[in-house]
């Protein structure tokens, strides 16, 4: 029975989340929508912080990493205009929450994360939770998908300096991307179209997220 009631408690805190602080403010797609109201975000907590399920700000998971806040999470997923037919390359696993998001609404999700612990941790919930399209791999995200690949989406989950050239020989043409850019404070949310003729970055806002790590990416 406490089991039971726990699980309705924190289904009414997601439809209290989506309706308040996404609905709320500018998250429209009516697929984010019904994604962010279906993942049990509590999956994706510490124990310690499960009280906290569905605050509307980053939350540790250790290693120095953090779960972003709800809202970033459906914008970014919002911004990516993610189909049936996508498949997507998720840099920075993390806790898997947004990888959960992302299996939702594409064809298939492909995620890197550099911390074996993360990706070891998500990877079992994921499969807890039956998700079944998201493949993995532990190694430095700025290098691209280890495998000779291209991808309709690419989502980057920490701050870069600029785009990592091989993860732009990994995106479409006609893809989009949409990541963080700047350094430890400031930051900002772009979307990045390529095309024919070269590449279309556009301003979404300002942000804060955790650096990114790697070779194309900030050193340790």
């Amino acid at each position: 029975m406490q089991e039971s009631n726990e699980k309705d408690k924190f289904a009414a805190e997601r439809q209290a989340m989506v309706r308040r602080h996404l609905k709320g403010r500018d998250i429209t797609d009516p697929a984010v929508l019904k994604a962010m109201a279906d993942v049990p975000r509590e999956k994706f907590i510490p124990l310690e912080c499960l009280d906290q399920a569905y605050y509307d700000g980053p939350l540790s998971i250790g290693c120095g990493q953090t779960i972003s806040q709800p809202y970033i999470v459906a914008l970014m997923t919002q911004e990516l205009r993610v189909t049936g037919d996508s498949q997507v390359l998720e840099i920075g696993t993390g806790s898997g929450y947004q990888t959960a998001i992302l299996a939702n609404l594409a064809k298939e999700v492909f995620t890197i994360e550099r911390i074996e612990r993360l990706s070891l941790a998500a990877k079992q919930i994921l499969t807890e939770l039956n998700v079944t399209n998201v493949k993995f791999h532990t190694g430095d995200g700025t290098c691209g998908w280890p495998e000779s690949k291209q991808f309709d989406r690419i989502i980057i989950t920490a701050a870069a300096p600029q785009m990592p050239k091989p993860l732009l020989e990994q995106l479409k043409t006609g893809g989009l991307a949409v990541l963080p850019l700047g350094a430890d404070y400031v930051q900002e949310l772009v979307a990045i179209e390529k095309t024919d003729s070269g590449l279309k970055t556009r301003f979404i806002c300002g942000c804060r997220f955790v650096r990114l790590i790697g070779k194309f990416g900030y050193a340790e």
